[in-house]
């Protein structure tokens, strides 16, 4: 009686078959499996997987995966069979969530909530009137920059506060007595030069502008640059706090992140046209 297979024993085997089993075989090639001939021999250990000896299953097996990361692994592209699964690709080890933290799918699974009413609508318009003033002081130093502009000299006619607070007034005269203006807003004097009658190198975009720039240099381009981000910056604000960002569709989402950037482009656009 067999122990492995339970089953009677097999008949002895002739001459021919012991003739062929004790044929040697040539040196790397593959040995199959030999039948057990005497059954007085030991057990052998079975695979629990296949059923098959434990000697009988092959110890590494090609990794599927393609030929440049064959060539270049250091095995050849054979693998111990732990490390494969049945189809022929190599084990990975999958990312672990950190403790005390849900997992990234699950995160993006879960729908974000969007903001109330109320809370949007009021963030809307803080935003957009921010979007706003900052698109109005930068208008004109725009235009300025990009070389709109009427040389002149400025008087100083009164000028209250300092630093920031500073507000002065005075009237300009464009060269060549092309125009003069009244009462417009002098922008940019220096410290020392607020006295009454003082007189100053200043521009204007033209004979409609209601403010005289004084600046020289990087300051006249600091105006409008800060300005335009400050416009940028409200513009994502409005999209990030109004909810249309987390939109679950992805058409809706584009629209209404596409308004809510337009918004205080127009805004930046019709100011610009009004400063010219």
């Amino acid at each position: 009686m067999n122990i492995v297979t339970s089953r009677p024993a097999a008949p002895e085997p002739s001459a021919a078959a012991t003739r062929r089993a004790a044929r040697p075989t040539p040196p790397g090639g593959p040995v199959a499996p030999q039948p057990r001939l005497d059954p007085a021999d030991p057990p052998v250990e079975v695979e629990p997987t296949t059923g098959a000896p434990v000697d009988a299953v092959p110890s590494r097996v090609p990794v599927r995966q393609p030929r440049w990361q064959r060539e270049a692994a250091p095995s050849g592209g054979w693998a111990p069979i732990e490390e494969v699964h049945w189809d022929g690709t190599p084990l990975r080890d999958e990312p672990r969530p950190r403790p005390g933290r849900p997992s990234a799918r699950r995160e993006r699974a879960r729908p974000a909530a969007p903001p109330s009413p109320p809370a949007g609508l009021a963030v809307l318009l803080t935003l957009s009137l921010l979007a706003a003033f900052f698109a109005w002081v930068s208008a004109g130093p725009f235009w300025l920059a990009v070389g709109h502009s009427t040389g002149g000299t400025v008087m100083i006619t009164e000028c209250a506060g300092g630093g920031l607070t500073q507000r002065c007034r005075g009237i300009f005269s464009a060269d060549g007595d092309r125009f003069q203006a009244h009462g417009v807003r002098v922008s940019g004097v220096p410290a020392g030069r607020t006295d009454t009658g003082s007189s100053l190198r200043a521009r204007m975009t033209g004979p409609d502008g209601s403010t005289a720039y004084t600046d020289t240099g990087v300051g006249r381009h600091l105006r409008w640059l800060l300005g335009l981000a400050l416009v940028a910056g409200c513009a994502a604000g409005i999209a990030r706090w109004t909810g249309a960002t987390r939109l679950a569709d992805e058409r809706q989402r584009r629209w209404a992140v596409g308004l809510a950037l337009a918004g205080p482009a127009l805004i930046t656009v019709g100011f610009l046209a009004a400063a010219w």
